[in-house]
């Protein structure tokens, strides 16, 4: 029996939900839109019209996967964060809201500072670091990166966003010294591996047997990178520069100690919009 397009998005929106998915709304669209190859614009405008057989069924395929456990975002390929599009694979975490906390704070920071270098270490997708550079145009901002497949998600990302001219991806170890060709930046924000390595058998399939362990390890108390980057990286801060780090649940204290034993001041927390600290946040004192 042959279903409009819209019976068909409402029919995954209900399959979805049943299923627990939380953003099910989201998520039924995007899945829509893919399997039929249809804009957000053209579903809305076709949503009485009777999708083929061959569609509905490409449909379906994804919607399997998708209560298999595979997210959305991998599904389709692509998702968006802070307003840009972004292509996404297995080899780059998911961008999440609150990830968006971590840009939205560095953004209101660096806007105030006129022409200045950023440093997004652990860049993932890229996608705190472009949204810094979309949303304040004088900044240089350097995609710092280990993982090459993840590498050629920050280029593809940094085309498709159109800022081949003020950000530049580079290849390097959050875990070891930064190298002294990189510079000086006046601003380092980093989301990095956060989870317990003991931990990570215990995520939701969705993240466990889908996302990187390479991005989600944070060592044996989740603390690996903070400890790396608040001690061997404040040599590529300048004095009085600022460091933002996302943090999991229950690590911003951690985290502040740490900072603060490394010669960081006007230490701030920062919660997310579930009121959970979220973001942890530091001035490089000129003396320690």
């Amino acid at each position: 029996m042959a279903v409009t397009y819209n019976d068909l998005y409402l029919d995954v929106r209900r399959q979805l939900r049943e299923s627990g998915v939380e953003a099910s709304t989201l998520e039924a669209r995007e899945l829509v839109c893919f399997g039929t190859g249809k804009s957000r614009e053209e579903l809305a405008r076709d949503s009485r019209l009777y999708a083929s057989p061959e569609r509905e069924a490409q449909v379906r395929r994804l919607v399997e996967r998708r209560m298999a456990g595979e997210p959305v975002a991998y599904l389709i390929g692509e998702w968006e964060f802070y307003g840009l599009p972004l292509d996404i694979s297995q080899d780059v975490l998911i961008p999440r809201a609150d990830t968006e906390v971590l840009a939205e704070q560095a953004i209101a920071y660096i806007q105030t500072l006129g022409e200045c270098r950023v440093l997004d270490l652990c860049a993932g997708s890229g996608c705190v670091g472009l949204a810094i550079a979309a949303q304040a145009p004088q900044a240089r901002v350097v995609l710092g990166e280990l993982n090459d497949s993840a590498l050629k998600i920050c280029r593809q990302n940094i085309r498709r966003n159109g800022l081949s001219g003020r950000v530049m991806p580079v290849q390097t170890d959050a875990r070891e010294k930064p190298a002294r060709s990189l510079g000086e930046f006046q601003c380092i924000v980093s989301n990095p591996p956060y989870i317990p390595t003991g931990d990570i058998a215990g995520l939701e399939v969705s993240v466990r047997d889908y996302e990187p362990h390479l991005a989600l390890d944070g060592g044996t108390d989740g603390l690996d990178f903070y400890r790396s980057i608040s001690r061997d990286w404040r040599e590529a801060l300048s004095p009085g520069g600022r460091l933002f780090f996302e943090v999991g649940i229950g690590q911003a204290d951690p985290v502040l100690r740490l900072m603060r034993s490394q010669g960081f001041g006007d230490l701030q927390v920062i919660k997310d919009r579930n009121s959970i600290p979220r973001v942890v946040l530091g001035t490089l004192c000129q003396e320690i």
